[in-house]
């Protein structure tokens, strides 16, 4: 999982940034970090305030991968919404495998609430690098904790910088659980069991049949790069989630799919995108 993840952590904030090129009217998303946070790729995004390089970019995207633009700006649409929905009743915010995501320091509603970000210690020093051009210091309600997920546990390090337990927490586990073996989302879980009765998790999963190949939802591209070469390896039906999650004290609030999520965030820009039923998104509440 490592070495496969740790490649793929600037790519969806690089969609990100060029959405930004955007007019405002237009955007799904809103942020105006996504191209300072990112190590590299600054020369090729400035190409995007033409707006033929910039719809030609969507449009290569949209063949290649139906559905994948809506998709990462829905999703994460979605989680802040629900975040800052959520600010008044948590002491907490961890995000597990957080890349060069942006939320914990363009929401002003964060500002005051302790963030962890947890990942791989490659991208965490080079995130470190990119918020030091931009910020000059890390913002001090962020800690940045480095792991790997292969082999050390969640709480020991999150322990061991500062995070405590008992603390009502809205977690983040987004994009990650496809890359993971069901052990390692167990693993996850047990860790997650112990979270404050009241807390929030919001995360993404890819279906089960597109895993075994049953469905491929027009997604033969990245069946093929990332299932067929085992980088994708855990998937689940929407069906199994419920019983799988109160297995360890969470119920479901939303099990919802990005064609929902269109309706709600693209359908309002007036732009025509496909969405995908390949990955979801499920929030929880702790029990």
């Amino acid at each position: 999982m490592t070495k496969a993840a740790t490649k793929t952590g600037t790519d969806p904030t690089a969609l990100v940034a060029i959405e930004q090129y955007f007019p405002e009217t237009e955007r799904i998303i809103d942020d105006n970090l996504a191209d300072q946070i990112l190590p590299s790729g600054r020369g090729f995004l400035w190409m995007m305030h033409l707006n033929s390089v910039r719809n030609w970019m969507v449009r290569i995207t949209e063949k290649n991968f139906p559905g994948l633009w809506s998709c990462m700006m829905c999703r994460k649409r979605y989680i802040d919404e629900e975040l800052i929905d959520s600010v008044n009743k948590i002491g907490a915010v961890v995000n597990l495998g957080a890349g060069f995501d942006t939320r914990a320091y363009r929401l002003k509603e964060l500002s005051d609430i302790p963030v962890w970000e947890l990942d791989q210690p490659k991208n965490i020093e080079a995130k470190k690098i990119q918020l030091g051009k931009v910020f000059e210091t890390i913002p001090s309600h962020v800690k940045l904790v480095p792991i790997d997920f292969d082999h050390q546990d969640i709480n020991t390090k999150l322990k061991s910088h500062g995070y405590l337990a008992d603390k009502r927490t809205f977690f983040i586990w987004e994009g990650v659980t496809q890359y993971l073996t069901e052990e390692g989302i167990r693993s996850t879980f047990d860790f997650l069991s112990k979270a404050a009765p009241g807390s929030r998790l919001v995360f993404t999963y890819v279906r089960k049949d597109f895993i075994q190949g049953q469905s491929k939802y027009r997604w033969d591209k990245i069946y093929e790069k990332y299932v067929i070469n085992k980088i994708w390896i855990f998937g689940m039906e929407p069906v199994e989630w419920p019983n799988f999650l109160k297995e360890y004290g969470w119920r479901v609030i939303e099990d919802i799919g990005y064609d929902e999520m269109a309706e709600k965030y693209v359908v309002p820009t007036g732009r025509k995108l496909a969405s995908t039923q390949v990955e979801r998104m499920i929030y929880t509440e702790k029990l």
